[in-house]
């Protein structure tokens, strides 16, 4: 008779960066034997649905509760969400989001371990019964690897971090198909996402001009970005080029990052979900982040990190620049000139 399987919670919400740096966690779990719920918000929900990692994955719909405000209609739709949960009768759930907005799915979910790092802010902490040290304790831990350390917990040793994404559409390939097929085949493709939700991590625009000029010629070019960042790729490209501006969702991105040779962004969730396709050379841009925590991980050949470093505030990990003087100095590093290097030595 054939032993059933445990049954196994993951609460990561968002954003779309760390909902992929979780991957490799639930692909582990998933591997071990476990039987895998994700639940997660709007901004991971295309990644994690039908994702080989998970058997399930359950949408919290946060930001149309933010849209609607406080509303009869959102507590049933929360109360409904958390009915489908208990019903589930989870063995253990872990909470990797660790604050506030996760700590009342791990405290009601029902799970009989409910395991939490002792570093979780907001009172997240309360939601466990079982607790783990630090996640993030040894200085410069890629994070992919810190999230493993829930699976180290329940026993568990990876033998490789396995990132797995969703099969794309025949409708998301065919309209990939469609905006690439004025391009050169001779030439590498080169995506550029040069935007992100944090003001200070964007690098300077003007530098992201000088880069362009060095390398358009030699390449295809592809731009990237939400609705809001067309004026911004605009004055990069100098109205040239293919500009996807909030013409892409995230399938059809990790379609295009697929077939690209190299695709370059700050630190993104567009970045990290080009390292996750594993198809492309891609280089960050940190500013105000970490990227020896936050950067690509693995071969170091094909992921380069850059900037974030030469002042003493970095990475101050703030929204918001804190400095009275020189504000967001950060953001003019690195240099246009080390930039083109990079991307010589990378496809060139």
């Amino acid at each position: 008779m054939e032993e059933k399987k445990q049954k196994v919670l993951l609460i990561k919400l968002s954003s779309l960066g760390d909902v992929i740096f979780n991957i490799p966690l639930a692909n582990a779990l998933k591997d071990a034997g476990y039987e895998v719920t994700w639940l997660v918000s709007e901004k991971g929900i295309q990644v994690v649905k039908d994702n080989p990692c998970v058997d399930r994955a359950i949408l919290v719909p946060i930001q149309k509760w933010k849209k609607r405000g406080f509303s009869i209609e959102s507590f049933k739709e929360y109360l409904a969400i958390l009915k489908e949960l208990r019903a589930e009768k989870f063995d253990i759930a872990i909470d990797s989001q660790m604050m506030l907005k996760s700590l009342y799915w791990m405290l009601f979910c029902g799970a009989k371990r409910r395991i939490i790092s002792k570093e979780a802010r907001e009172f997240a902490i309360l939601g466990g019964n079982e607790w783990i040290d630090d996640i993030s304790y040894t200085p410069n831990s890629p994070i992919v690897l810190n999230y493993l350390k829930y699976a180290e917990h329940l026993g568990i040793k990876p033998e490789k971090i396995n990132v797995s994404l969703p099969p794309r559409s025949d409708a998301q390939i065919k309209k990939i198909d469609e905006i690439l097929k004025g391009i050169d085949s001779q030439k590498p493709l080169v995506v550029i996402a040069p935007a992100t939700t944090w003001k200070n991590k964007h690098w300077n625009k003007d530098s992201w001009r000088n880069v362009v000029d060095s390398i358009y010629d030699k390449c295809n070019l592809v731009f990237t970005g939400g609705p809001n960042d067309s004026d911004m790729i605009n004055y990069i490209s100098r109205n040239r080029f293919i500009n996807l501006a909030g013409k892409t969702d995230i399938m059809e991105l990790m379609e295009l990052f697929s077939r690209a040779n190299l695709v370059m962004a700050p630190d993104s969730g567009s970045a990290h979900l080009a390292w996750a396709t594993g198809k492309p050379a891609v280089i960050t841009i940190f500013t105000c982040t970490p990227k020896e925590v936050l950067a690509p991980y693995g071969d170091s050949s094909k992921y380069v990190a850059l900037g974030g470093e030469g002042l003493p505030c970095q990475p101050c990990f703030k929204r918001k620049c804190r400095l009275k003087r020189n504000i967001d100095a950060c953001t003019n590093f690195p240099s246009p000139r080390e930039v083109v290097k990079v991307i010589d030595s990378l496809i060139f």
